[in-house]
């Protein structure tokens, strides 16, 4: 819902890409403007039935890692494609978006087996979209090394979102927040670290080579884009509630929404 003034400030001659802020394909305006919009959408709409007193589990894992591994591949071109041509930089976007997925996957499962005794499959599926998150930012402006960090960090990162939202109660059925927001702020914040020109001449150096004052400029864009769609989705939210509602009733909320809403449903259980 905020994703079109935040693209304009970034890659429309808007004033976060005056400033001089890094976002090769859209940790900002696309993963953070959807992880925040997603708390402002969580916290109006309010937790569903039974939250924290029963078990919300995936229905399908092998869907679950079908759909990550669609992303995965799909991935490549949201992020090589954003060099708007098929040349050096976007294979350089390509193989650290690879990289980063693939050291993210790794990182969660290590953070999960430590803290819940086994890794899991959807931890791993968790992981790689972590890592797919976090490298968005930095993918056409930072070597395979430096994703290699990008994507540990993202991983254990966006974990630690997950038990973040445990803890503050919010529901958050898909783990927007911690995955996309949490993985957003890193990536941005990492691209003000290990962006290098050597990699792409059009962008600027990070902290990390000789450019402190990059990771200053990706501060500034991530506390502009978590303010602007966080209050712009609250209010757009409280307006669309006050007109039509948001929540269906509890009665439809206990039937299941596949029932009450669209009177079919993907499992017939006797």
């Amino acid at each position: 819902m905020s994703g079109f003034p935040l693209a304009h400030w970034v890659w429309g001659g808007g004033w976060l890409g005056n400033l001089g802020a890094l976002d090769f394909a859209g940790g900002a305006v696309v993963h953070m403007s959807s992880g925040f919009s997603a708390l402002a959408a969580a916290i109006v709409i309010g937790r569903r039935r039974g939250y924290g007193t029963q078990a919300y589990i995936p229905h399908n894992l092998p869907l679950t890692i079908l759909g990550a591994g669609l992303l995965w591949f799909g991935w490549f071109g949201f992020n090589a494609g954003s060099a708007l041509a098929a040349d050096g930089l976007a294979a350089n976007a390509f193989v650290t978006t690879h990289v980063a997925a693939a050291a993210a996957t790794m990182s969660w499962l290590f953070v999960e087996w430590s803290h819940r005794g086994k890794p899991t499959t959807l931890g791993a599926a968790s992981g790689a979209l972590a890592g797919l998150v976090a490298i968005t930012p930095a993918a056409g402006f930072v070597g395979p090394m430096s994703a290699l960090i990008i994507g540990a960090m993202g991983g254990s990162i966006c974990y630690g979102g997950i038990m973040l939202k445990e803890k503050l109660g919010y529901d958050d059925a898909l783990d927007v927040v911690g995955i996309h927001g949490l993985g957003g702020i890193w990536g941005s914040l990492a691209t003000g670290l290990f962006a290098s020109k050597v990699i792409n001449p059009n962008g600027a150096n990070g902290l990390f080579f000789g450019n402190p004052g990059q990771l200053g400029i990706q501060f500034i864009s991530v506390v502009a884009t978590i303010i602007f769609v966080f209050v712009t989705g609250l209010i757009i939210l409280k307006l669309v509630d006050m007109a039509v509602g948001l929540r269906v009733t509890e009665e439809d909320e206990i039937q299941g929404l596949d029932l009450s809403q669209h009177s079919e449903t993907g499992y017939s259980i006797s």
